[in-house]
């Protein structure tokens, strides 16, 4: 293990402690950096020897986005819109093809680092759309370009979902058993640690807030099972060298003059209510969906689904594995990816592929 030197002794005094339970425990994340830690320090070894099964749950962004909203971009791409994202999204598979492909073909499509970059292209272009996709990691960014006026050619088609949400809904469902969750760190430094204390209120399901270290999720495990051990259920903050009780208050402030509340599908999951940040009407000239109403018309009556064979959705729910889907290594691979999970570098499968 290439851990810090300074952390080697609670490290190794962590693992022996958790070795000594005579039981198991399946914890969930929502992560793609923890899951890189985990795999990369190969952290889910030393978990398995301490019968703790670590799952990755709906932890990446791009990975969790419907296949209804990346055929919405590639739509307006087709119509002369000049399209800005991420560069991981641009690969990631429609029905036919991606946008990558259609800059293939000489449609603009721009890779942006953020949402800055894309209202520098408004000045230079005629129409241009941003995909804004992200957690409440991102989504302050937007909140605040979208409250700087930003050109009235600039619309944004907005992806952005909160975390909690989500996880309630999984616990609702019930389709895996889970003894806790760690929280994931970029989010909580925007939220906070207030917004997922329901959840153990409700669900009795101990959570803690942990940063990207080895020493972190170790001592982030650690902690959940204690309080299982105190047969206890609270949110606990591993990560309060980065991460408030009251989260990021100006953040937060911004994105509640922007977004309200709404519904939404998950890619993997049903419609979750209130999980969706909804432009308030106040700001929906900058709403591609509204400002575009007419040539989205086409998708409105159309079932999309997910890739023929992959199982993308259920790896976001943490029912499979990456392994367990057939597709894995095998026709889908980072450089034929069929799901965004091998697209995305926080996805569960890309992440698999390039460590294992």
């Amino acid at each position: 293990m290439s851990f810090y030197l300074r952390d080697k002794k609670l490290s190794e005094k962590i693992v022996h402690d958790l070795k000594k339970m005579n039981q198991k425990f399946q914890i969930m994340h929502v992560c793609g950096t923890h899951q890189d830690t985990i795999v990369r320090f190969g952290l889910h070894h030393l978990f398995n020897q301490c019968n703790i099964k670590i799952l990755q749950g709906p932890g990446c962004p791009i990975c969790v986005t419907t296949p209804q909203e990346i055929e919405e971009c590639l739509l307006l791409a087709r119509a002369g819109k000049t399209i800005a994202t991420f560069g991981d999204m641009i690969r990631v598979p429609g029905e036919r093809e991606s946008l990558k492909s259609l800059r293939e073909q000489g449609y603009d499509i721009n890779i942006v680092y953020g949402i800055h970059d894309a209202v520098k292209l408004a000045h230079k272009k005629k129409e241009v759309v941003f995909m804004a996709i992200g957690f409440e990691t991102t989504a302050p960014s937007t909140a605040s370009i979208l409250l700087n006026n930003p050109p009235p050619n600039f619309s944004i088609l907005n992806c952005h979902r909160y975390v909690p949400q989500v996880l309630q809904h999984i616990m609702k469902q019930g389709d895996i058993q889970l003894d806790g969750i760690i929280e994931p760190g970029h989010v909580s430094a925007i939220i906070g640690v207030h917004p997922y204390e329901f959840l153990s209120r409700a669900y009795g399901i101990p959570q803690v807030v942990t940063g990207f270290e080895p020493v972190d999720l170790l001592m982030g495990v650690w902690m959940i099972i204690q309080q299982i051990r105190k047969n206890t259920a609270r949110v606990e903050n591993e990560y309060s060298r980065v991460v408030k009780y009251e989260g990021n208050i100006k953040a937060l402030a911004i994105m509640k003059k922007i977004f309200t509340p709404g519904d939404i599908k998950w890619r993997g999951f049903p419609v979750i209510p209130n999980s969706f940040m909804a432009l308030r009407e106040e700001f929906w000239e900058y709403d591609a969906r509204i400002k575009y109403e007419d040539l989205l018309q086409e998708l409105s009556n159309q079932e999309l689904k997910e890739p023929p064979g992959c199982r993308c959705g259920e790896v976001l729910r943490g029912i499979i594995s990456s392994h367990e889907c057939p597709l894995f290594g095998k026709q889908c691979t980072p450089l034929t990816p069929v799901g965004p999970c091998m697209v995305s570098r926080e996805g569960s499968c890309n992440i698999e592929y390039r460590y294992r």
